[in-house]
């Protein structure tokens, strides 16, 4: 068992134990990780949801931050109070358009990004543009904003991130 959680924030209208962060957990709990996902349900607020995130996390020591859409903005932007030992974001929701300014820098930690070449809620070139602008690894993969089908290859990412981690 390592001294690290993996925290998960899920997306808008996404649900704390989802299809992707079932995946995700299971890989985490396999290289013995502990794994807490937030509930973000009835809050569609994104700073009220960093806030439930930071109160959350707040026992803590260096988490892992994990967010998908939304939940990638969300734990972005708690990850430098955190002290975020690494973030792995799916399509994150940054530069939208009216919000680019709200787009939150990250704490100084590996990141690897996750998106879809076919998303259409958050464009490719915004994780395009964030990945250049913090030096993040960044997988661009032919999937939806969802990425549902493309599970195993997430997996796959997400245990070559950790293992970068450890």
């Amino acid at each position: 068992m390592h001294n690290s959680t993996i925290i998960f924030s899920h997306g808008q209208d996404g649900e704390p134990w989802g299809t992707k962060i079932i995946a995700m957990a299971e890989v985490g709990r396999s290289m013995g990780f502990r794994v807490e996902s937030v509930d973000y349900r009835g809050i569609p607020d994104p700073q009220r949801r960093v806030t439930e995130l930071l109160t959350f996390a707040r026992a803590e020591t260096a988490p892992i931050l994990v967010g998908s859409s939304l939940g990638g903005h969300v734990a972005t932007a708690a990850s430098i109070e955190l002290n975020a030992r690494g973030l792995f974001l799916l399509a994150p929701a940054f530069y939208m358009p009216g919000f680019e300014r709200f787009t939150p820098k990250p704490a100084s930690c590996p990141i690897s990004i996750v998106h879809g070449w076919a998303d259409d809620i958050v464009p490719a070139a915004n994780s395009i543009r964030y990945a250049s602008e913090y030096r993040a690894t960044l997988q661009l993969i032919d999937a939806d904003h969802r990425m549902l089908q493309h599970i195993p290859s997430i997996k796959v990412y997400f245990e070559q991130f950790l293992r970068q981690l450890l």
